[in-house]
Order: structure tokens, then sequence, then C-alpha cells
């Protein structure tokens, strides 16, 4: 295999979608594997679907994934400019090539008149397409005489340059995920290759981008597959048959329900559908994975296996186990379905799997936000007792705000008013004495305390390790009890017993008056 150089080419029209992510990700995995490039290329030629800002975001995006480009918009290299408005003086060049080899053609229709020929179309329960069937019926270059050419062009009549497809021929290009594809010439329409601005289009400007660049495999959504036989003719036409890259096109990844993953989708479903937070242009906010509180190697995971598997059972893989593993003969065909919940359940891994000292370090800002500055010593072990069960970093302040604040509320209101007795206040009093009086307040020496305790009042568990974590934490579900208190310190946790013992009995004593 000759040097392997792969491009993510996105458009800078707003933010980065999770699938354009993933579109990278394979990209870059299929570049490291075979020691090859990966290139960041902006594809901006539609100037009038630009967005301030959305290039910058691309960057950041990538640098927070960890699949930092080798050369590209950024990121400097031999092949530049990677901006694709800022090599505009070369495209016209291989676009008059076409032109004077007849494959290309100058078409002068007029907004008004292409719509004419639409509604026509309607009329007829058709479609209208610009191509062999309709191109000699509109006003182009083929259609008309040359001196009718001559004449529109000194009266300085705008124009665009069309491919000119050629009539009842099968197309072929070997696909790394679909083998073999077809497409039948007559199933293609003129593209439009030169807007009469003289921006090339995304077709132009991609087939002369990749060929100079020395593009060696394209590897980009299942939504550009009808355009890669367009894409075949152009190389042929322009004497680059010989050089033309390996295509392989990804699955779409699908919404929850039925469709395509789409930007809309994320509010739609309450789940993030970007990378990064996105300010949209009415001034909301759309939530990224890292704001949600994703660690970036879950969602590099994640992404991973939405459309790839590596023939193993093996869920879990870093960066570089997926660079070793990354085969694209396991790209499936089918759609991918986005299950949130899994991809959840991949940061939970991560956040299990992450040194308690860096995790502290990540929980830090979510607790700042709040106003809270716990002591990293103290932060470190509340994260060492919580991890297991946080979902995502916020969960540490959600799950586990009674380490930060006192407890506001009971949730288990049913446990006090089945098990709680008032008679036994004096000894829960003592229990509150004997805990406080500790000489090493520590996990280990607070259950035998408490176990003693039970022993000589002869009661159960469950008649005190509820009332413990109902009183110190505000549920009686969590880490184990003896490490909350351990914790939270003597002097926290005598003044929640004292209130929670309060609480309690007036839980109680209401109980009681209803009677």
């Amino acid at each position: 295999m000759s040097k392997v150089r792969v491009r993510f080419a996105p458009s800078p029209t707003g933010a980065l979608h999770i699938g354009g992510v993933r579109t990278a990700l394979y990209n870059y995995l299929f570049a490291k594997q075979n020691g090859g490039s990966f290139i960041l290329r902006i594809e901006d030629t539609d100037q009038t679907r630009f967005v301030e800002g959305a290039e910058e975001y691309i960057i950041e995006s990538l640098k927070w994934c960890g699949i930092e480009p080798d050369e590209g918009v950024g990121f400097g290299g031999e092949y530049g400019p990677y901006r694709q408005s800022d090599r505009k003086g070369m495209y016209a060049q291989y676009a008059n090539q076409l032109l004077e080899s007849g494959h290309a053609y100058k078409a002068f229709d007029t907004k008004e008149e292409l719509q004419e020929a639409r509604l026509a179309a309607e009329k007829d329960k058709k479609t209208f397409r610009y191509d062999i069937s309709t191109r000699m019926s509109m006003r182009n270059s083929l259609s008309l005489s040359s001196e009718e050419v001559k004449e529109l062009e000194a009266n300085g009549i705008p124009f665009v340059l069309r491919l000119k497809v050629p009539e009842n021929e099968e197309i072929h290009f070997q696909d790394m995920v679909r083998g073999d594809v077809k497409f039948s010439s007559n199933e293609l329409d003129d593209k439009v290759l030169l807007k009469v601005d003289g921006m090339p289009t995304y077709h132009m400007a991609n087939i002369v981008d990749d060929h100079f660049m020395e593009i060696s495999h394209v590897i980009r959504g299942e939504e550009w597959l009808p355009s890669t036989p367009t894409h075949v003719l152009l190389y042929r036409f322009l004497g680059w048959g010989d050089s033309m890259p390996v295509f392989c096109h990804l699955p779409l990844i699908l919404k929850p329900t039925k469709g395509k993953l789409s930007k809309r989708d994320g509010a739609k479903f309450g789940i993030p559908v970007f990378p990064l937070d996105w300010e949209e242009k009415d001034g909301s906010i759309a939530k990224g994975f890292r704001e949600w509180g994703f660690l970036p190697e879950a969602v590099i995971n994640f992404l991973a296996l939405l459309g790839w598997n590596p023939g193993t059972e093996q869920e879990i893989f870093d960066l570089a186990g997926l660079v070793q593993a990354f085969d694209p003969t396991n790209i499936n065909k089918s759609g991918a379905r986005y299950d949130f919940a899994k991809a959840e359940w991949f940061n939970q891994q991560y956040i299990i799997a992450t040194d308690n000292e860096a995790l502290a370090a990540k929980v830090a800002p979510i607790l700042a936000a709040k106003g809270h500055h716990p002591s990293h010593e103290k932060l470190v072990s509340i994260c060492a007792l919580l991890k297991e069960r946080m979902g995502i970093l916020p969960d540490f302040w959600s799950k586990g705000s009674y380490f930060f604040e006192e407890v506001k509320a009971y949730d288990n209101q049913k446990v006090i008013r089945k098990k709680w007795k008032l008679d036994r206040r004096e000894a829960f009093n003592g229990l509150a004495a004997q805990l406080n009086d500790l000489e090493k307040y520590d996990a280990e020496n607070l259950e035998q305390l408490v176990k003693k305790f039970m022993a000589d009042n002869s009661l159960g568990f469950g008649d005190v390790l509820p009332f413990l974590r109902l009183a110190t934490s505000g549920s009686t579900q969590g880490p184990p009890v003896f490490e909350i208190m351990e914790v939270l310190g003597k002097q926290t946790v005598n003044k929640r017993l004292e209130q929670a013992y309060s609480a309690f009995d007036e839980v109680i004593k209401a109980k009681l008056q209803q009677l």
C-alpha cells in the first residue's frame, strides 16, 4: 500500500455533529494504524452558509477528543492551504480543462427558468433533473449555437459550469464497506462544478483537493455515496483515474426512534449530539458531551463501536487499542442506533477506571460552580467512594451533594414511619454520644462501635443503619455508611444525627396524630 493519507473535510456551517466526529475518528484510526497522515481540510466553498466560530469549534472538538490532525487548518503542513476558500484560484483551471475537453458546458439558465422547469415537471408528477434528458431544452452551450453563447458572454450574462454526464454508461467503484458499487450514468444529473461567482462546488473542489493533497482513501458518511459516481467521472475526465482514492462510506447514525440522527435531535430527545456546547443564533445553548459530563475517552470508545465492531466481545478500548484493533472491513453496512444509555455506561466505566487524584481534579470545577471548594485530599476520598455509582461527572454533585452541604430532606419517609420508635430516642442519643467520643474516627472503628450498640440494645441492622444513612446523607442509598461518616468527620456527623433524630420524631408524631 502506498502512503496512507486521509482527510476529514467538514464545512464550517455550525456545530460539528457527533456523526462528523465519528467520521474523523475512523479516518484517524485508519491513518495511525497504517503509519499515515490524518488531515483536516475546511470545505467552505458555500460562503452563504458560513457560520462565525464554526471552524474554531471543529478544531477544539478534535483536540478535546484526542484525535488531532497531522496536517490542516490550525496544524500546518506541506500540502496547504487547507481551507478551500484560500485555494479558489486553482479550481477554475481544472474546470476549464473539462470545458475544453468537452466534459463540461456553460449553463446560462436563470433562477426563474430553473424554477419554471421544476414546476413543469411537477405538473407531470415528475422531479426535474438537469441531465441528459433535459439539458437540450435548457439554455446552455450545448443547446445554443456558438454565436448565441458568444453574445450571452459579451453581454455579461452570468453562467455556471456543469458536468456533461455521458449516456448509458455503467460506473463502477470499489468501496471498503460495500464492495463493488455500480451506478448507471443515466441516474446522474449534470452537477454544477463552478458557480456564478467563480467558486467551485463541493464536487469540483473535493476532487481537485483530494488529488493534489494525495489523498489515498476517502472515508466519509454514506450520504455522499450517490455523489461518488460523479466524482469517479471527474477523476477520469481530468486524467487522474489511476490515482483515484479508495472509497469507504460509513453507515448512518440513527436516532433513538426512526431515521437519521440530526442536529435538532439533541433538544428533541434531551441528549447531546455535539462534542462541545454550541450557542445557537437565538442564544440558546445546545449541550455537548464535554459539558454534559463525559470523559473524551468514553465518547471516543462509544463512537468507535457505533457502526464498527472488533470481531470480538471486547467493548472497552483506549485510543491506542482502537488503532490496533480497527479494521474497516468490520464496519457495518446498516445504520447504527444512537443508544445514549450505552454512552453513559461507557462513561461510567471510564470514571471508575480514572485515578482518584485525576478524577478529583475533573470534579473540582463542577463543585466550584456550586460554590463549594473542598480540600483536594477530601475530594479524592469522596471520588473514591462515589465513582462506581456515577454515570457522568455532574453526578458527583447531584448524587453526592451531602458531602458538601447540609442534608435538606430525607428521601425514605416510609422507613421512618415504619421503623423509627420514639422510645428509642434515648438509646440513639447515647449512640451519638459514643460516636462523638470515638478517638479514631474511621470506618472500621465506627462499624465496630455501631455493632456493639446494636448488640447492647437488642437491635438489628434494619433498626439502625437506615437511620444513620438517612441522617448523614438524606438517603438510604449510596456508598457504605461508615465510609460516608469517616469522610464527613465527627463534627458534621454529630450535628446531622441531632438534626435528623428531631426530624424523625416529628414524622412519627405527625403519624400518631393521624390515627
